[in-house]
């Protein structure tokens, strides 16, 4: 008996029964991904905390006690440590997504399966990372007498939604591209490290004209970390104008990431 795979006819449908058949692989990807992340490290899942912490030592110095740089009223470490959860899920997410086929070299060459599950196993593995280090936001709270509104009970799993698709569209494009140009690798982390101080993580969006706010909603992740903090820290009113901005920006990307990377997928193992 021989088996032929070959491309679909409609190259750009997600056929949601093949990647349920492959589920198994997803788990043991995702699986595979933390384990090796944090084997033979000594404190272990506490470096998921150490790089938001110390990050927020550092703009506290330099942003919140030097520059003076306005919180809305709040103590600024914890007003920067929201963001800077967001932030750290995002860019690690999208560092991981957009390598994720190049570092799978050998099982994209030799194995068929549905290639977007390694973005998405990838962009998953790091919300680990995020719930160890929304622990510490909890301990702030606490210690800043903050008392969460009901309204962040609900919003907060949506802002991680938000936040993970922000992160597989912008990953799926440039995962793409990486494997055609191998440039990406290195621009990607350039462009991140600019990315952060146009991004409403150190300052907030207060300080930013509302006649321009809405270029600010192009960042998908401006909105996000904005109603973040107003929802979980109570800062003054909630901009949903913002948080509508962008989450179109983020439905865009996804669209656009989603759409480039299924042209070239079926091409994947011939360039890699």
């Amino acid at each position: 008996m021989e088996l032929v795979i070959k491309p679909k006819n409609k190259w750009w449908v997600l056929d949601w029964k093949e990647v349920w058949f492959f589920r198994d692989l997803f788990y043991f990807l995702t699986w595979r991904d933390v384990k090796v992340k944090y084997k033979q490290t000594v404190v272990g899942a506490l470096w998921a905390i150490f790089q938001p912490f110390i990050t927020m030592v550092v703009f506290t110095i330099f942003f919140g006690k030097l520059s003076k740089m306005p919180s809305d009223g709040i103590p600024y470490p914890i007003f920067v440590y929201t963001g800077l959860i967001f932030w750290t899920l995002f860019s690690s997410g999208l560092t991981h997504a957009s390598n994720i086929f190049l570092e799978n070299e050998r099982i994209v060459t030799k194995v068929y399966f549905p290639r977007i599950i390694l973005p998405v196993s990838a962009i998953i593995t790091n919300i680990v990372d995020f719930l160890i280090a929304s622990l510490i936001l909890i301990g702030m709270m606490f210690y800043y007498h903050i008392t969460p509104s009901w309204l962040s009970l609900i919003m907060f799993p949506l802002l991680i939604l938000l936040t993970i698709l922000a992160t597989l569209g912008i990953g799926l494009l440039f995962g793409s591209l990486n494997v055609k140009y191998r440039d990406v690798r290195f621009v990607l982390p350039f462009f991140i490290q600019l990315l952060i101080f146009i991004t409403p993580v150190i300052y907030p969006v207060s300080i930013v004209s509302e006649k321009y706010r809405w270029i600010l909603g192009l960042n998908p992740m401006a909105g996000v970390i904005d109603v973040s903090r107003s929802v979980i820290l109570g800062i003054g009113t909630t901009n949903w104008y913002l948080l509508a901005t962008s989450i179109i920006s983020i439905i865009i990307y996804c669209i656009f990431g989603f759409f480039y990377f299924k042209k070239i997928e079926r091409y994947f193992a011939d360039v890699i």
